[in-house]
């Protein structure tokens, strides 16, 4: 990129926020990416946002709502802000961080009752009235005077915390916790000063500002994450929300708003405040630019900003002062450098599918469905080095998500790859689940590799069913085998002929009979994707499995849209039941289902078609063709994997090649485990 054109560039001009000149106008809003340890931010946490601040990034808004009291107990690894031991590890990454002219904020909150009681020291949630929360099953008892006044001073020291740690602001979040909870006719039934008109509602709000103020004075940077339409019947409406909006600017305690809409108390509402793939790109931008031209402050929002266009197009036309593009950002966490390099098209993409979120929201570690080293910096690399040793010839098998990854990583290390897929296109399994509309976008996980590939000079021999023959013409160094796996249906007491698989489905290869029984013993995408073609036929679908509840492997978030597919058509849903055997009946199959809880249970179901999903076997004899004239008999030192060192295994001393498999040519796993396979391995080729 040129002078001129970065001058020309709305995304890349500095924003001046008070006395704090913020770089460009990208930013990462808070989010919690669950890789704190005991409530703090060690290494990993520092490296996950140090990584952000190499790729320049302006303003990276750490911690996803760190809490300001014990009874604010971590949901879903949230920061310890409470603690004083927080400000060491908070002033290291911030230094960090500033290293590479990068802003440092932090998100701080009392979750109310958006927690659970029996987390960490078993304190009742509190709220201003006693509303229980579906997302965590709490009941909280209603804030009382002392509450208020000890949650006051908690808020006041976390100030002080952060900004002893250095940091350039905190924000704090009012949306679906502590503070808005006050504002919605939804969640606050009190009949004393803190209900009624929007001076009592938003009287505890000020009570934390001054009490904030109080603590760190007044140059301190004091943003708030407010909800200026819960966008529901129960709660907060637009106009009181601007309203809210126009107080907090008036009141001189505020630097920037950070707008979001909707109501989080639910999956369905969550995804409307956080949309997942399928859904609207930026649906909330609009609204967000209402609010700054009806108020003339700051604001920042995120809401499935997902590309850089759409980004650009908010700071153009003057809806946003800084854009959040914080599932992006973990998808490719380099996005500004390759703006200012002119290679806006190698930024990887963000494909919506929310993986990242969908475990943080079950108390696991984050991760890119698609970029397996983001949040594992210490020890993968974001960018791929090239190897100082000898350059070798790889032979890939397979262009599935594994196998693309193998390609693309070899061949940024400067080895000579080439690639065998039996299809006419790339992109095994994941081309079967894009087909759906509702995860079409997953093909970007596909058509970024293949970009990256051409673009380093990968060999493709597509329509090759490549065998062993093949493979030792190439006289290669390493052989990867990704040629994914079949589906397994070998799992009946009788009657496997009789049925079909979710892949024939998907594939369009069989259409969906009248009357339908799908069984799911794997809990993952394919079954709940193909329940939902099948009932979008109108089909009279049963949706059997042996689970204690509907697709376990399947995130609350990406759990909704299935789930409104099942209840828009009339599915059927039979839980802890399993298909034992089918049968041929006339014209019609009869499906016996058997349960593991009772021996009595021996009910039948009369269908047209019976659906089968048990994941995947491994498409895997060409590896055992080929194990035998390999170097390392196939074997992988898992040692040496694990603390990132090249394979050295020789059991052979006759072998002429390494041969390794990855992704589900092993066993049955997902497109993340696929990708990660292929990264960990391949970068020490």
């Amino acid at each position: 990129m040129t002078d001129s054109q970065r001058a020309n560039d709305p995304l890349l001009q500095p924003y001046q926020l008070k006395h704090l000149t913020l770089r460009n106008r990208l930013m990462s809003t808070g989010h919690e990416p669950n890789f704190s340890e005991n409530g703090l931010p060690t290494k990993r946490y520092r490296l996950y946002h140090q990584e952000k601040a190499k790729g320049g990034i302006a303003l990276t808004m750490t911690a996803g709502s760190a809490v300001v009291s014990p009874d604010s107990p971590a949901s879903f690894g949230n920061l310890h802000a409470y603690k004083d031991e927080i400000v060491p590890h908070m002033r290291d990454l911030t230094d960090a961080c500033h290293e590479h002219g990068c802003a440092v904020m932090i998100q701080i909150t009392h979750l109310g009752r958006r927690t659970g009681w029996n987390h960490h020291d078993w304190l009742p949630v509190v709220s201003p009235s006693m509303v229980r929360e579906p997302a965590h099953r709490s009941f909280p008892k209603e804030i009382e005077d002392w509450d208020i006044a000890r949650i006051l001073d908690d808020y006041a020291a976390t100030a002080q915390r952060m900004q002893a740690a250095g940091l350039d602001g905190i924000e704090l979040e009012a949306y679906g916790h502590l503070i808005d909870a006050f504002w919605s006719p939804a969640t606050n039934h009190r009949d004393d000063e803190y209900n009624g008109g929007l001076d009592n509602r938003m009287r505890f709000t000020f009570q934390v500002l001054t009490a904030i103020r109080k603590a760190v004075g007044p140059d301190f940077i004091v943003g708030l994450r407010m909800v200026a339409d819960e966008d529901w019947n129960k709660g907060l409406d637009a106009t009181e929300g601007l309203e809210i909006a126009q107080r907090l600017k008036g009141s001189g305690q505020v630097d920037f708003l950070n707008i979001i809409r909707g109501h989080i108390d639910h999956d369905a509402g969550l995804t409307k405040v956080i949309p997942i793939q399928g859904m609207a790109t930026a649906p909330h931008l609009e609204f967000s630019g209402e609010i700054r031209r009806a108020t003339n402050f700051p604001i920042f929002h995120a809401a499935r900003i997902a590309d850089v266009a759409t980004a650009r197009h908010a700071i153009a036309e003057g809806k946003l002062d800084m854009v959040g593009m914080t599932r992006p950002h973990i998808t490719d966490p380099h996005i500004v450098r390759k703006i200012e390099a002119g290679q806006e098209d190698r930024i990887r993409p963000c494909v919506g599918a929310t993986y990242c979120l969908d475990r943080i929201y079950e108390g696991r570690d984050a991760h890119c469905i698609h970029n397996a080293a983001t949040g594992r910096e210490e020890f993968m690399p974001q960018e791929i080095a090239e190897t100082t040793g000898k350059r070798k010839k790889v032979v890939i098998v397979g262009a599935g998500p594994a196998g693309l990854e193998a390609a693309r990583v070899s061949d940024e290390r400067g080895h000579e790859v080439l690639l065998f897929e039996a299809a006419a296109k790339a992109g095994g399994q994941i081309r079967l689940a894009a087909r759906q509309q509702s995860r079409a976008e997953l093909i970007g996980i596909v058509d970024w590799r293949l970009a990256e590939c051409e673009r380093l000079g990968v060999g493709f021999h597509y329509n090759h069913y490549a065998e062993a023959a093949d493979i030792h013409a190439e006289n290669p160094d390493i052989v990867v085998i990704a040629t994914g796996g079949l589906p397994n249906t070998d799992i009946l007491e009788a009657g496997a002929e009789h049925v079909i698989t979710t892949r024939d489905i998907l594939s369009g290869d069989i259409a969906p009979g009248e009357s339908v029984l799908l069984f799911d013993d794997h809990g993952a995408y394919p079954g709940m994707q193909a329940a939902e073609f099948i009932a979008r036929t109108g089909a009279e679908l049963e949706l059997v499995t042996p689970e204690r509840t509907l697709a376990p492997e399947i995130g609350g978030m990406n759990h909704v849209p299935f789930a409104k597919a099942f209840q828009d058509h009339g599915t059927r849903i039979t839980i802890n039941s399993r298909l034992a055997r089918v049968e041929r009946n006339g014209n019609k199959l009869t499906a016996h289902l058997s349960s593991e809880f009772t021996e009595s249970m021996a009910e039948r179901r009369d269908v047209d078609q019976v659906v089968v999903e048990h994941g995947t076997l491994p498409l895997d004899q060409l590896y055992f063709d080929l194990k035998p004239a390999s170097v390392n008999l196939g074997a992988v030192d898992y040692d040496a994997l694990l603390a990132g060192q090249a394979q050295t295994v020789a059991a052979n001393g006759e072998g002429s090649f390494q041969l390794f498999r990855i992704g589900d040519a092993v066993a049955s796993r997902n497109i993340h485990a696929a990708i990660y396979d292929a990264l960990r391995l391949c970068k020490d080729f």
